[in-house]
């Protein structure tokens, strides 16, 4: 697929989500394009996040950060209106949170976005390869968990890391690292197999954000870094006010997805 006909058919995503047409998780959908994690919050304090997130990249790799007041992102893509784009949103307010599917009420203009890569981006290379994935298979959203390990505090922004699961056969699994490890601007390789426990994680079954998914007596868990630990980070740091896209809602950008193999 070229860029020009990824751009092409990104754009139709987009517009049947404008149109309210798709309003559900973006997992297994626009396959080959680069899929984006948004967290939005006012410009007084987003040097100190973007300064949080390039101290934690590998959970929160930046692609792209927008002007104060201005919805678009044209690194990502033609047209992209951050207001609309996304399929579902949360709205923060004083920690209480809310889910809508278009957040223009909400828009001030002091708001700046960010685009955090996403590991929906990376599912297409392992399906090419022919390594399964439960989630996508199911018409599922993958399966997301806090865990116990702390992110790089950068005041006011800090907090655990969040993985998202995907369980694999032990050989699936490492040709997934492999495959994964060359994505590093959309979490690169696991950051664990195997035992949750080591993670801080008591139960499979109940994801924090997701979906759960079955795993077979011969898989095992593996997890990568996920971008909702920026949303994690941004609760943490007590806001009262603040914008992101609803676990698993990413926004689907223009740029093809081999572009961010190394």
């Amino acid at each position: 697929m070229s860029i020009r006909e990824a751009a092409a058919s990104a754009w139709e995503i987009r517009r049947a989500i404008r149109a309210g047409a798709f309003t559900r998780h973006t997992g297994g959908q626009a396959s080959g394009f680069v899929q984006a994690n948004i967290a939005i919050l006012p410009r007084s304090h987003a040097p100190a996040f973007e300064e949080y997130c390039r101290r934690n990249a590998q959970a929160c790799p930046l692609l792209a950060v927008g002007r104060p007041g201005d919805p678009a992102l044209p690194a990502l893509g033609r047209d992209i209106d951050i207001r609309h784009d996304p399929p579902r949103y949360r709205v923060f307010h004083d920690g209480r949170s809310v889910e809508v599917t278009d957040i223009g009420p909400f828009w001030r203009d002091d708001l700046v976005t960010f685009a955090i890569g996403c590991s929906f981006t990376f599912e297409r290379a392992l399906l090419l390869a022919g390594i399964p994935l439960r989630h996508v298979a199911t018409g599922r959203n993958v399966a997301m968990y806090r865990t116990a390990l702390p992110t790089v505090a950068v005041a006011p922004f800090h907090g655990p890391l969040v993985v998202s699961m995907r369980p694999l056969r032990p050989a699936d699994a490492a040709r997934a690292a492999e495959i994964t490890a060359r994505f590093a601007d959309m979490h690169g390789a696991p950051v664990h197999q195997g035992d949750p426990a080591a993670l801080g994680i008591a139960d499979l079954s109940r994801p924090d954000y997701g979906e759960p998914v079955e795993i077979a007596p011969d898989e095992r868990p593996v997890f990568w870094a996920c971008g909702v630990t920026s949303q994690a980070a941004l609760a943490a740091a007590r806001l009262p006010f603040f914008l992101a896209h609803a676990p698993g809602c990413m926004l689907v950008t223009d740029l093809a997805h081999p572009a961010f193999e190394d």
